[in-house]
């Protein structure tokens, strides 16, 4: 299925693109490296290919950090969990034998 071409202005420029994206969702990342390009360029100043690329390298250098970032949660979380599931196995290791397999205790005799 072949989409539609969609216009883009980034960097006082238009862009026309065709992507696998819905039109919604490129406006939008266009406009965050269309925001990313004002930062570094300056509002009003002429882009230049080095300005789009320097904004893309920016942005490349927030994604890099931002995966850094998950995966060190998902490395904490894992530890987290299975420091859990030892505590648990430690539990139910000092559980009597009995209780352990679930076998019905005899009631203590008055």
């Amino acid at each position: 299925m072949s989409r539609a071409p969609v216009e883009l202005r980034v960097g006082g420029q238009t862009y026309r693109v065709v992507a696998s994206a819905g039109e919604d969702e490129l406006k939008r990342l266009a406009e965050l490296v269309d925001g990313r390009l004002r930062e570094l360029a300056g509002v009003g100043r002429a882009v230049s290919p080095q300005s789009l690329l320097l904004a893309a390298i920016s942005l490349a250098h927030d994604l890099e950090e931002e995966r850094a970032r998950r995966v060190a949660a998902e490395a904490a979380s894992r530890e987290m969990l299975r420091s859990v599931l030892n505590r648990i196995d430690a539990a139910l290791d000092a559980l009597p034998e009995a209780e352990a397999d679930g076998a019905p205790q005899p009631s203590p005799e008055l």
